[in-house]
């Protein structure tokens, strides 16, 4: 009986530790329901192929193994504890090994064991203890415990779903106080980022800008989301606080909206339009008014700054009632600021920023790319309507930092270019454009671009026929769809195959790279490298 105990309560401990990867998922699906069960559907490959194998072979194991001692061992009690004994520990042993390996993988949001999380895995363990107690207490049809690994993935929703409305209850809280808080900041400058791509940027470039003048509270990377931004009011913001800069996210329509109530922006910044979150937005439509809920948001006094350069942003410019001002590149006269004469190099990229009213300066900045100089016109925009001077904003720009694996600039015996976060596809078009004019062998690697509103075979195709000009040697990573269609590309374009190499993973492109590359070589990491949250 004793033994019966310890095995329940262990096995139920690893399988709810390994169980990261799937608690990952409702994290980074803002855990909600139904984007997670698309997940689920989506990764229903890795529970055949991993958690079904590993949990039917631990109880098959746990039945047969007995049989298997008794041509080494004498005695059937003996056996039979020595294999009880023996498939507990391999097991505990492999589920240590899952977990590792999934908590220490990379990923686009990292793992974070936030209260919410604790509570959840409270709630998992609960169950799955119950579960396994009463399937191993069962007479006269005992069930070992390790059938539970194999389930892990829809307890995780099930304990969800228990878990929600205590949750819903707990955030309405948290954010009613937030909303007061803010209210009664009389003299606070309320400032919105929203768009598909480059917000998280634009935010602490602008934060780093107005720091020269204001006492600026901004919400840190991950937190877009009203819980992320109540609790950054509830905790941080003080008094002395001037300016309270929110970055905006959203996978459902209606999400910004319910951001604007609680920050009641004055300012506004929609950076860009683009295919992310298509399996829960629905349409490209649907993504444009949820971002555009910020706009409609600022009071009459407001100002909207807007981006350039897609379809979806022009239109929105144009139906925006509010004041608002938008920015360009090179010969864009109508742009409140545009960039003009940009370059690249291995030391950053320099530009003249010129404002419509005449008032110029000249900017040095490690960042690499247009779309970073777009990022950075986008927070200037709004930094000197609020009182900065041109000069000012330079001067800010030159001590801008790269945001980790996006164009990041990482000099040594090799030139690294690192952009393997990036999903963007006009961010990746761009990087080909910078590693053109990057000293040495010009060296790609990428597994492709995924997420692209369905037509990742055709950006694909595109990128390989950009990605032929500007690079000596590329190295496709993964085996998805995506790389294929690079290879067309590539090959379409007269690509030579002998600089063309395949590597199944991070490891092996790292030792093909060692090989081709030398010293004085530029490498461009592009995109993100396939890993566990989005397994096909």
């Amino acid at each position: 009986m004793l033994f019966i105990i310890v095995e329940v309560v262990l096995v139920t401990l690893a399988c709810c530790a390994a169980s990261v990867h799937w608690i990952h998922a409702l994290q980074m699906g803002r855990y909600q329901l139904p984007a997670y069960r698309h997940w689920l559907s989506r990764n229903r490959d890795r529970i055949l192929k991993e958690n079904v194998p590993w949990a039917f072979g631990a109880a098959i194991l746990r039945l047969y193994l007995p049989v298997l001692l008794s041509m080494f061992m004498a005695g059937e009690a003996a056996r039979q504890a020595l294999s009880q004994w023996l498939v507990l520990v391999l097991f505990i042993a492999l589920m240590a090994w899952i977990t590792w390996r999934d908590y220490t993988r990379p990923s686009r949001k990292p793992f974070v064991a936030t209260q919410r999380v604790r509570r959840l895995m409270t709630v998992l363990f609960a169950l799955s203890l119950a579960l396994a107690a009463l399937a191993r207490m069962m007479q006269p049809f005992s069930i070992p415990p390790y059938f539970l690994f194999a389930l892990m993935p829809f307890l995780a929703l099930l304990a969800a779903m228990i878990i929600n409305p205590y949750e819903a209850r707990l955030n309405a809280g948290f954010f009613k106080s937030a909303k007061k808080k803010i209210r009664e900041h009389k003299d606070l400058i309320t400032i919105g980022i929203t768009g598909s791509y480059g917000k998280t940027n634009v935010k602490f470039i602008l934060r780093d800008m107005l720091s020269l003048k204001y006492k600026v509270l901004a919400t840190p990377a991950s937190f877009n989301t009203a819980m992320g931004i109540s609790r950054v009011v509830n905790d941080q913001l003080k008094p002395e606080h001037q300016v309270f800069i929110a970055e905006m996210g959203a996978t459902h329509v209606g999400e910004i909206k319910e951001l604007v109530e609680l920050v009641r922006p004055k300012y506004g910044i929609l950076t860009s339009i683009g295919p992310r979150h298509m399996d829960t937005f629905g349409s490209m439509e649907n993504i444009a008014s949820t971002k555009f809920e910020l706009v409609q948001g600022l009071p009459k006094s407001g100002l909207a700054v807007f981006g350039s350069g897609d379809d979806y942003i022009r239109r929105l410019y144009a139906l925006c009632r509010h004041e608002k001002c938008r920015v360009g590149l090179e010969g864009d006269e109508g742009a409140y600021l545009r960039a003009e004469r940009m370059s690249f190099s291995d030391k950053g990229t320099g530009f003249y920023m010129v404002c419509a009213d005449g008032e110029s300066a000249h900017c040095r900045t490690p960042l690499l790319g247009s779309y970073n100089v777009k990022n950075i016109l986008l927070a200037a925009a709004l930094a000197h309507r609020l009182g900065l001077s041109l000069e000012e904003i330079a001067g800010a720009v030159k001590g801008l930092t790269p945001i980790e694996h996006r164009m990041q600039l990482i000099p040594g015996e090799l030139t690294v270019i690192d952009d393997s976060m990036n999903d963007d596809a006009d961010s990746a078009f761009e990087a080909m454009r910078v590693i053109a004019q990057m000293p040495g062998r010009r060296i790609v690697v990428t597994p492709g671009l995924g997420e692209q509103g369905g037509k990742e075979a055709d950006v694909n195709f595109a990128l390989g026929t950009v990605m032929a000009e500007s690079a000596d040697a590329v190295i496709l990573v993964g085996r998805r769809a995506f790389s294929r269609s690079i290879v067309r590309g590539l090959l379409k374009s007269g690509f030579s195959r002998s600089n063309l190499h395949t590597a199944d993973d991070m490891d092996d492109a790292s030792e093909i790279l060692q090989e081709i590359s030398d010293a004085g070589d530029t490498v461009l990491f592009e995109s993100r490298i396939p890993d566990y949250e989005e397994e096909e």
